[in-house]
């Protein structure tokens, strides 16, 4: 168990690989490789299924290179799109070097968590295990003592150790027990390199955390972005036009992300530029059209149209 919040790992030889985050659906999983990496890299919110893609930030120190691939939160699906999501999260963990569990402290361990295990046993049987209780700022020293001793009954773990993105309680600290198993190796990416996400994909996802703040029920679910265009302005070396487009999945709920007069979607557009302008490196223009692709979630064209291919 890793508890202490000075402790540094020793020199030794180069490490390189990758790690995935796993867990259900809000266990802070984003937040933390955003906490890790030391910068945004995943779009994070508390709408359940917020990460929809296995995104990769990469953390390098002189002792090593962490590649950690956040995935999106396991759980029960009840749509095309959850199936395939659950493909990404399978496929992640059966080939990383390591696997950090997420369980927030704040919430008791169920059946879901549990199944999530019985599924690492199953297909990553030989792959190192890290417990990680999150979001301990949530809760008192003794509940995450609690939580701690809970989760090392749930099964073997090569290392426990609790964290807070948040606050920053114990970030560096797991990232040395992830580099510790990891193989001895060249580093895989140059140095300042911080992710392998396509900026359209960057961009497109800033756009949808936009979306989703202050919806609720199953719009969050129904909300997809896929940028059109990124091109300079003409004759303007310090100005770049960006066309995105926002789906949902009914003609009701079009008018709920517009807005009265249009309102919400122009404080969508202000919010993500905040994001897009220093990702972009300069002044941008967005433009954000909003339609509707029937079913989307449950429709195989439009799923392989939005990039969520088998």
């Amino acid at each position: 168990m890793s508890t202490d919040d000075t402790t540094r790992s020793t020199p030794g030889p180069h490490r390189s690989g990758f790690a995935c985050f796993v867990g259900r659906p809000n266990a802070g999983k984003s937040t933390l490789m955003n906490a890790m990496v030391g910068t945004k890299i995943a779009i994070t919110s508390d709408k359940p299924q917020t990460t929809r893609r296995a995104i990769r930030g990469i953390v390098t120190q002189e002792s090593g290179q962490l590649v950690v691939v956040d995935t999106p939160g396991l759980h029960k699906p009840r749509t095309l799109l959850g199936e395939r999501l659950g493909d990404i999260v399978r496929s992640t963990f059966s080939d990383v070097d390591v696997i950090g569990l997420c369980i927030p402290a704040d919430e008791r361990i169920g059946p879901g968590d549990r199944h999530i295990v019985s599924e690492l046993a199953d297909l990553a049987p030989r792959t190192p295990v890290v417990g990680i209780v999150t979001k301990t700022d949530k809760v008192s020293p003794d509940q995450v003592a609690a939580q701690l001793l809970a989760l090392s009954q749930v099964r073997d773990f090569a290392d426990l150790i609790p964290v807070s993105a948040t606050s920053g309680f114990q970030v560096d600290q797991l990232t040395d027990v992830l580099l510790a198993h990891l193989p001895t190796g060249p580093r895989l990416y140059v140095d300042g390199e911080v992710t392998d996400e396509p900026i359209e994909i960057r961009v497109a996802e800033l756009v949808r955390e936009a979306a989703l703040e202050g919806v609720r029920d199953e719009l969050p679910h129904s909300i997809a972005a896929a940028v059109d265009e990124i091109i300079p302005r003409e004759g303007r070396d310090d100005l770049v036009d960006i066309y995105v487009t926002l789906f949902v999945e009914r003609d009701s709920q079009k008018p709920i992300i517009l807005g009265p007069k249009g309102s919400r979607l122009a404080g969508i557009g202000r919010r993500a530029r905040v994001g897009i302008e220093p990702l972009i490196g300069c002044q941008v223009y967005l433009a954000v059209h909003v339609t509707v692709a029937k079913d989307w979630q449950r429709d195989p064209k439009q799923l392989r149209k939005l990039g969520f291919d088998r």
